[in-house]
């Protein structure tokens, strides 16, 4: 039972990370925050991620090329170009490190704006840091699992950011409805998204990249907009791009 909520505190926090921060905040701006809550959300993230964490610099700059190039062959993750999943994850992987270490020319408008904490990133993306927290997640199933078929969620803990990549990636790129007709293949994988935390509404995103509420229509329940216009109450964030207004299918 232990390792079950662990990994389910895993997946949801993690995630949580990836879209408020590194996406919502870094890539597309829809807020902003003071350097001092900028630092403590680099460590929130890198504690929440742990060996699958990921610069919010890069994170932010890839994703960035990815709405630029959506679905051609600049897209650095893209079903459309990709032979299947695994060939496509392998591929994020190459641009993200590109990136990381530069590597690729990536052309001035696409670096502005972006949270940067170069000698924490230099760490946390090390190979060092990653094995630590490898060997933290086997402890912690050596000590809790109580059957050896448990053991099978150990590899989706080391790589969780990778597979929450590859479900909005690759499906919501070739799986579920439109609210908007777009020039590329985005759709909305989930019709009430818990799973991914609003981040499967990729269509509704494609078609208002920095709306800080994913969800259009009434059903399109995005959980982590709630807990942004919370801490933007309290002072923590302050909004830059109000959320659209719903829309009817067009």
């Amino acid at each position: 039972m232990v390792i079950f909520i662990f990994f389910a505190a895993l997946w949801y926090l993690s995630l949580f990370s990836q879209t408020f921060f590194q996406h919502r905040y870094a890539a597309h701006g829809a807020f902003t925050m003071g350097k001092g809550w900028e630092r403590f959300f680099f460590i929130f993230t890198y504690i929440t991620q742990g060996s699958s964490y990921m610069s919010p610099k890069a994170y932010a700059i890839m994703h960035r090329l990815h709405h630029a190039h959506t679905d051609t062959e600049l897209d650095p993750h893209s079903p459309s170009t990709s032979s299947n999943i695994f060939t496509m994850m392998w591929g994020t992987r190459t641009v993200y490190q590109d990136i990381l270490h530069n590597r690729m020319d990536v052309e001035a408008k696409y670096m502005k704006n972006l949270p940067e904490w170069d000698r924490f990133d230099k760490f946390a993306n090390s190979t060092l840091s990653r094995l630590l927290w490898v060997a933290v997640y086997v402890l912690i199933f050596i000590v809790f699992a109580t059957s050896p078929y448990q053991y099978l969620l150990l590899p989706i803990v080391v790589s969780m950011g990778a597979f929450h990549g590859a479900i909005v990636n690759w499906f919501a790129h070739k799986y579920g409805y439109i609210n908007f007709k777009l020039r590329n293949t985005a759709m909305n994988l989930l019709f009430v998204d818990v799973l991914m935390l609003g981040e499967s509404y990729h269509n509704n995103h494609h078609k208002h990249p920095s709306s800080v509420n994913f969800g259009q229509r009434w059903f399109e329940i995005d959980p982590v907009f709630y807990i942004i216009r919370g801490l933007a109450c309290l002072g923590i964030i302050r909004l830059v791009v109000l959320p659209k207004k719903q829309v009817v299918l067009s």
